[in-house]
């Protein structure tokens, strides 16, 4: 289309109203300068969300639509609209516009409580309407899908510096922000023509071929070392029969990553279309990958002991308890025991509501499993639903205080 707007000019609009969002979240005390510098927390995500929240709250059109800033003092206003929004952002725009008059519908002091909640806060009214959560995790969920461009990430830090040095006189002292973009992994180079299987197989076991089994998993979190055996003739000690993924005495760190990586291996294994992802949208397949991989540990390792801990059981049956986890990572398991928690909560309510349509004689229809919706939207992204068979763009639905997908 003609008058389709560029990528580019939408990214530079965006990064323009991301500085005024966070510089008036900074005035009225929903950041501080702390958090801005540090840039701990998730500012990546409550960023961008802050952003969709202060642009719903200016759209004065139906369909809404985003005034974007001019380019210069003559150059014509123009909105952003589904007339000439850009495909890559045309889900956004959808889900953002669904949110807009649920917040301009807000009373003020409601309005204010959403921006709390967008930044981590306990709003203030004493009876803030349910949804609000809601509408938070929506724009939020944008925010996500946005945080993910390479684009955003390179210009995030000078955004974060802008806010930082609004308001402060000038030739005085600011924070500085410490936001550093994501490593960007490279691919590896494709091996020589002369390289087979063959000259990178490992070395063969100087071990007896034998036909017993593998002694069992070990049931904590260090491997036990190899039982001593003498040298054989090359040299080299004789090996052990059990898998060997995690050296003996490996720190947890490592038994972590071994277990993500063979998430990561099985989300793959059981998503052939991520393979497929790969190649148009390699960003959209790396999220989608590592999400299906937590989802899975979530929901299949995660488990408690007997006085109630968290346990995460992960390669070879080895348990990862709280206190074995690396400090830094604590909050992660704590954040995954709670992702399985609320998804076996939505796959029993899956089930009820299948159960319903089968005592009445009924086909469960295929949009009725909510887990399905999210393993879409995880892949897909947030706003993708199917119905009927066929993909749709859309946000969710707040019912009785929960957000429906």
């Amino acid at each position: 289309m003609s008058d389709q707007l560029s990528e580019q000019y939408i990214q530079d609009s965006f990064h323009s109203y991301l500085k005024s969002s966070l510089t008036q979240a900074k005035a009225e005390r929903l950041l501080d300068a702390d958090v801005l510098s540090s840039a701990e927390s998730d500012l990546m995500i409550t960023g961008p969300a802050l952003c969709l929240y202060f642009a719903a709250l200016r759209c004065t059109t139906n369909p809404p639509s985003v005034p974007l800033p001019r380019s210069s003092k003559n150059s014509t206003p123009l909105e952003l609209s589904y007339d000439n929004c850009p495909p890559a952002f045309i889900s956004f725009l959808r889900v953002w516009a669904s949110t807009v008059p649920v917040i301009q519908g807000l009373a003020p002091e409601h309005q204010h409580d959403l921006a709390r909640v967008i930044c981590g806060l306990e709003p203030i009214a004493q009876a803030a309407p349910a949804s609000i959560s809601g509408i938070a995790a929506d724009l939020r969920a944008v925010a996500i899908e946005i945080s993910q461009r390479r684009s955003f990430q390179d210009r995030f830090a000078s955004d974060l510096q802008a806010a930082l040095d609004a308001g402060t006189a000038p030739g005085s002292s600011t924070k500085k922000a410490s936001f550093v973009p994501p490593p960007v992994y490279d691919p590896s180079p494709s091996p020589s023509p002369r390289t087979s299987l063959e000259s990178r197989r490992p070395p063969p076991s100087p071990q007896p071929a034998t036909h017993s089994l593998p002694p069992p998993p070990p049931s904590h979190l260090t491997p036990p070392p190899p039982s001593p055996s003498s040298p054989s003739s090359s040299g080299f000690p004789a090996r052990s029969h059990s898998p060997t993924i995690l050296a003996p005495h490996s720190p947890a760190i490592e038994f972590i990553r071994e277990t993500l990586y063979a998430a990561l291996g099985d989300a793959l294994e059981r998503h052939p279309s991520l393979r497929a992802l790969l190649k148009h949208d390699p960003p959209r397949a790396y999220f989608a990958s590592v999400a299906f991989a937590i989802l899975a540990v979530a929901t299949t390792a995660v488990t408690s002991s007997p006085d109630g801990a968290v346990v995460v059981v992960g390669v070879l049956g080895t348990p990862l308890t709280l206190a074995e986890c690396p400090p830094d990572l604590r909050p992660f398991m704590a954040e995954l025991a709670a992702v399985g928690r609320q998804a076996r909560e939505m796959e029993e309510e899956d089930d009820e509501l299948a159960m319903g349509y089968v005592r009445r004689g009924e086909e469960v229809p295929a949009s009725a499993a909510r887990m399905e919706r999210v393993r879409v939207m995880l892949e897909e992204g947030w706003g993708v639903r199917r119905a009927g068979g066929r993909r749709r763009r859309g946000g969710g639905v707040c019912r009785g205080g929960r957000w429906r997908l």
